[in-house]
């Protein structure tokens, strides 16, 4: 035992000892509800102070916010917006003054920090909702999307991380992926054998439709009749 301690502190010294292996996200949530800002898109009068990460070794990391922010959002969303196989965290983060703006964060090791922030609409009570991020033209580039004030201006907005901010690369007015009072986006990603496209509700939720990306311009194409708050981001249709 001696003999095998020795050895294994031998290793470490040399820099020959197996790598510990890097922790990484493996789930998050929203905490400490606060009605200190009243918007109620979502149906009721909450909002959170708390992103609350928790990684792949069971540890959590907490990020907290004071007035004038909030998270105004349904739940965070995992994905790997950088390529390396880690997700990141995207969240959407209101200013009580500036509205809504989507924010990524990551863990560095330490805790969390943030990878990119888009910009505030610029007034209160102005929301935006996610449609999803994945690499809809297949350039190995993560496109992430949302939907820029769904029930006002309904404009889906295609954006590139650029240093900490984030860069439009293209945009589609006419659509949404929400209504006032309920508590869920709708749509979403979907990957199918003819590639991958947002879903989403034409601006008067007659239609479901899917939006690709050829790594110009964004075209849709009717998927169904819209006929509730199903999800919608299965194949076959």
């Amino acid at each position: 035992m001696r003999l095998a301690a020795g050895l294994l502190a031998l290793l470490a010294l040399s820099g020959l000892a197996a790598p510990i292996a890097a922790q990484e996200i493996a789930a998050a949530r929203y905490d400490g509800p606060t009605t200190r800002y009243a918007h109620g898109v979502l149906g009721d009068a909450v909002e959170y102070e708390d992103l609350v990460v928790t990684l792949t070794d069971g540890s959590r990391h907490r990020v907290h916010w004071d007035a004038p922010m909030v998270f105004e959002d349904t739940a965070p969303r995992l994905a790997d917006v950088t390529g390396d196989g880690a997700p990141e965290v995207i969240t959407v983060e209101t200013h009580a003054e500036k509205g809504a703006r989507l924010a990524i964060w990551r863990f560095d090791g330490a805790g969390l920090v943030p990878l990119a922030r888009g910009a505030f609409i610029g007034q209160t009570h102005r929301w935006l909702a996610p449609a999803g991020a994945g690499d809809l033209d297949g350039d190995g580039v993560i496109e992430i999307a949302y939907v820029d004030r769904p029930h006002l201006a309904r404009v889906l907005r295609l954006f590139h991380i650029e240093g900490d901010g984030l860069r439009e690369v293209a945009r589609l007015t006419g659509v949404s992926n929400h209504r006032i009072g309920e508590p869920r986006i709708f749509g979403g990603l979907r990957a199918c054998p003819e590639g991958p496209a947002l879903v989403l509700a034409d601006g008067a939720w007659r239609e479901v439709l899917a939006v690709r990306f050829d790594g110009r311009a964004l075209s849709t194409s009717v998927l169904r009749p819209y006929a509730g708050p199903e999800t919608a981001t299965g194949c076959g249709g």
